[in-house]
């Protein structure tokens, strides 16, 4: 691959430590494949420790100067970050097709939704707001105040290459910190290829460093048991998770963590089929339901569940797999063999134990790593599917006839991110929408994230929120100071 193929200056494969492009200290490298066709794309550096020493040494230098900064500067260059962003989409949106797999329009829709979080943190880099209050028994003066909480690491997914790592990058900023940010080795490319333009933006060199490495584990680590690091930021699954925050709790670092879901999707028996079957769409095919935000197990109430599957199945089966970067397709491939693979494996297990195949259900021949959407209905409670993450296209779909169980049965899970409800009856849904125990839930729509939304989940899904005012804090030590005058 060329750079022409990618449209603008986007082929960039070092490591980037401050400021500069570095070919890795030991000039190890790692092959990123088109899930398309199994091409390799690029050779990238792979980082080793001293890279990531040099990295937080850069980051240390940067941030003493960006955290003195004032709030509307710091925005400014934020600000500056999303129009730059902005006018250049379409290219980014073609290098995520390309290390990622996902379909133009989708890649669009990440492009986008990434740089909106430049916008939305440049908004509130000023709004950092602290008090001053009374005590009420001495009458001493309670000054409250948010400061940088120090160098941050920061470790993304390969499911949104450019906008899990800006969701992260942007309110680091805003609040002051300098970052390290590992991008996952299956999409390394997209996050390599925002650094000129964050330097474009007016961002110092050696605030952000981006480090692509196959020893994800000892680099991370490395970085976690460094002293000038505070925070530690990750999405990916909840295995990993788990042991992040044993690293992290050496030092006793703030985690941000947001981690694996098993997204329930309700449909109530007086909900609009047509609303439920197009907010099931986005649930489910969202980034090829490679997202942790996708609906997991479909329960929908038995007078209905005819009459949806049936509508939902011809909108799957009537979607167009193919490459992504050609017109007309809708859904491009998963990211690797593995994921693919995993998926196959969920289907013939379902199907094995009772579960009737609607639609899709076979991977096609041939290079590229397709899966084709796929429905499954009356799927059986001890399937595979049902209690783990599918991370793929297919809708897995049981019946219910009682609120009070549909409710236990969707609880029913160590995860708790997000849930959907569908239900013409407003006050039945939201008294749903209390009791189910996730930290998001979609009423009669399919997509939740927004980059002013708290993003985050409960129980195993994480710790910590992303997006919204919460989003910057989680980058911030609050300070009280105790004064009389």
């Amino acid at each position: 691959m060329t750079k022409a193929d990618i449209r603008f200056d986007a082929l960039h494969t070092d490591l980037w430590i401050d400021g500069r492009w570095r070919p890795g200290a030991e000039a190890a490298r790692f092959d990123v494949l088109n899930p398309a066709d199994e091409t390799v794309l690029a050779s990238v550096a792979s980082a080793e420790i001293a890279d990531a020493e040099a990295a937080l040494d850069a980051a240390e230098r940067a941030m003493a100067d960006w955290a003195a900064r004032s709030p509307r500067e710091r925005s400014e260059v934020l600000r500056r970050a999303w129009e730059l962003m902005t006018a250049r989409l379409d290219d980014f949106a073609r290098l995520i097709t390309l290390e990622n797999g996902k379909a133009r329009a989708d890649a669009m829709g990440e492009a986008t939704y990434a740089a909106e979080f430049f916008r939305w943190f440049a908004e509130e880099a000023v709004r950092a707001d602290g008090m001053i209050t009374r005590a009420p028994a001495s009458g001493a003066r309670i000054i409250v105040q948010h400061k940088p909480a120090g160098l941050a690491v920061l470790v993304t997914p390969w499911n949104y290459p450019a906008a899990m790592g800006t969701r992260k990058i942007a309110p680091a900023l805003a609040a002051g910190c300098g970052v390290i940010i590992k991008p996952a080795s299956e999409t390394p490319l997209t996050m390599l290829a925002l650094m000129p333009l964050l330097e474009e933006a007016g961002v110092p060199a050696g605030l952000v460093n981006v480090l692509p490495s196959r020893r994800t584990g000892a680099l991370v680590d490395h970085m976690l048991h460094d002293p000038r690091v505070r925070v530690v930021s990750f999405t990916g699954s909840t295995e990993v998770g788990r042991k992040l925050l044993h690293g992290a709790a050496d030092q006793v670092l703030k985690p941000a963590m947001e981690l694996g879901g098993n997204a329930p999707l309700i449909v109530f028996e007086d909900a609009d089929l047509d609303v439920a079957v197009e907010g099931a769409m986005l649930a489910k095919m969202r980034n090829l339901g490679e997202a942790c935000t996708a609906a997991n197990r479909f329960y929908v109430h038995a007078d209905v569940l005819d009459a949806f599957t049936e509508k939902l199945a011809g909108r799957m089966a009537a979607l167009t797999v193919g490459n992504g970067l050609e017109d007309g397709v809708d859904v491009g491939p998963l990211v690797n063999a593995e994921t693919r693979d995993k998926v196959a494996e969920f289907v013939a297990d379902a199907v094995a134990k009772g579960a009737e195949l609607v639609t899709g259900g076979r991977a096609p021949e041939g290079r590229g790593y397709y899966y084709p959407p796929t429905v499954l209905k009356n799927v059986p409670e001890n399937a595979d599917c049902v209690g783990d993450e599918i991370f793929g296209p297919v809708a897995a779909i049981q019946s219910f006839t009682d609120q009070e169980d549909v409710i236990a049965r969707a609880n029913d899970t160590e995860y708790g991110l997000v849930a959907y409800v569908f239900s013409e009856d407003f006050k039945r849904a939201l008294q749903v929408c209390e009791r189910l125990d996730y930290g998001m839930v979609g009423l009669n729509r399919g997509l939740v994230s927004d980059p002013a939304a708290p993003f985050g989940g409960t129980k195993q899904s994480g710790l910590g929120r992303e997006g919204g005012h919460e989003g910057m804090l989680e980058f911030m030590e609050t300070q009280y100071i105790s004064a009389a005058w």
